[in-house]
């Protein structure tokens, strides 16, 4: 990710202990909910519905709702993820203007002490659960994919580019975004897109931190945002997004789907490489018809790392638009997708993961992870979780 277009996988952690609360008391778990109303499966969208919304969070609307039910190791799996992004959370601020950074502060630091057995308590009781907008979610998947390559140019191998230093932040036509600038006027240009860096506009720079075997698997985890090279002495080197080319991304599926290629629903990642690899030439250029391109850096930490720059949690992390999830926070989805049901705590941010209750959630590494994340398609209902008192500030602020 999403960095589809994912900024997908951008570690400082501190302990805090100064200002500890008491454990939860009581029930681990809470008296049991209404049982939940059973939909039909419906047929798995391709594309995220188009709900109405604001600018931000705060703008869309705010509905204080009744918590729900967590299981026992959903809680300490969101528990552990919640508290390495504390230290980041309480600093960042939060464009859904639903919260600030001392707002986590009392349950940052009695998240630093809790014992895992209180996990279930905590997100019930601590928190207020609300609805952003009507709550209606889509989610998608993504995972870390490990490709062949090789340290050195092999024939047929495509290059996997670090960030140039002419790509810069500048101002074009009034709007601040990624370009570069002309040396002779000063103007601020779109950077090179995806066809001009595959056609060599780069090369002889010393930007390849590797070589890829295949370009298909390479834009795919260009797509997830991280990802193993695998050499053939059978090291590894872990990749991390670093930065993107500023152009706009565009979904490939969707380009198959509008054209007839692919049936409604069909458009998975699996299918998407089937037809590629069936249609070579017309492969290539539907992949040259998304102009965005990622540059990456070498990992050499734990990872994959999100965009709070500390490593996502399999099963327990989730790509969210900040606009309307402050990074950090617990999220709970309900989805026609049993698998990805539960507690996630949005880590990481892609490009195409846009608007209110719109997630990319994160499955790990292996065949696995593949299969879940490149058919996740699931639309339900979203609830955020926010410290005790903020749903109801938030329902008072015009």
């Amino acid at each position: 990710m999403k960095l589809a277009q994912r900024a997908f996988a951008l570690a400082a952690f501190a302990v805090l202990s100064a200002c500890a609360a008491q454990p939860v008391v009581g029930p681990i778990l809470p008296p049991p909910a209404p049982a939940p109303v059973i939909l039909p499966p419906p047929v798995p969208p391709l594309l995220p519905p188009i709900v109405p919304s604001g600018p931000d969070a705060l703008a869309t609307g705010v509905t204080l709702e009744q918590p729900k039910l967590i299981g026992a190791e959903q809680a300490r799996r969101a528990l552990a993820a919640f508290k390495i992004s504390c230290p980041v959370l309480m600093r960042r601020g939060d464009p859904s203007r639903l919260a600030s950074g001392t707002d986590w502060r009392s349950l940052c630091a009695e998240a630093a002490s809790l014992d895992q057995q209180y996990a279930a308590g905590f997100f019930y009781h601590r928190f207020d659960w609300v609805r952003i907008g009507d709550g209606r979610a889509f989610a998608t998947g993504y995972y870390e994919p490990e490709i062949e390559g090789s340290r050195t140019p092999l024939p047929g191998y495509v290059p996997i580019h670090r960030t140039p230093a002419d790509l810069v932040r500048c101002t074009r036509g009034g709007k601040p975004g990624r370009g570069r600038i002309d040396p002779v006027s000063g103007e601020c240009l779109l950077y090179h897109d995806r066809a001009t860096i595959e056609g060599g506009v780069l090369r002889g720079r010393g930007l390849e931190l590797a070589w890829a075997r295949d370009p298909v698997e390479l834009f795919f985890l260009e797509i997830q945002g991280s990802g193993r090279v695998r050499f053939p002495d059978g090291s590894v080197m872990r990749l991390g997004y670093d930065s993107q080319n500023g152009r706009d991304y565009v979904a490939i599926g969707r380009l198959l789907r509008d054209r007839g290629e692919l049936p409604p629903g069909g458009a998975t990642m699996e299918s998407i490489k089937a037809w590629i690899a069936a249609n070579p030439e017309r492969g290539t250029a539907l992949m040259r018809d998304n102009p965005s391109y990622v540059f990456f850096k070498e990992l050499t930490g734990p990872g994959p790392l999100g965009a709070l720059g500390i490593p996502v949690t399999p099963h327990g992390s989730v790509a969210a638009d900040p606009k309307y999830v402050p990074l950090g926070a617990p999220v709970f989805i309900d989805l026609d997708r049993d698998e990805a049901d539960g507690l996630w705590i949005a880590q990481d941010t892609g490009g195409a993961i846009k608007g209110p209750n719109r997630f990319d959630t994160f499955w790990g590494a292996g065949a696995e992870a593949a299969a879940l994340s490149g058919s996740m398609s699931a639309s339900g209902q979203a609830w955020l979780l926010l410290p005790k008192g903020l749903g109801a500030r938030a329902q008072a602020r015009p």
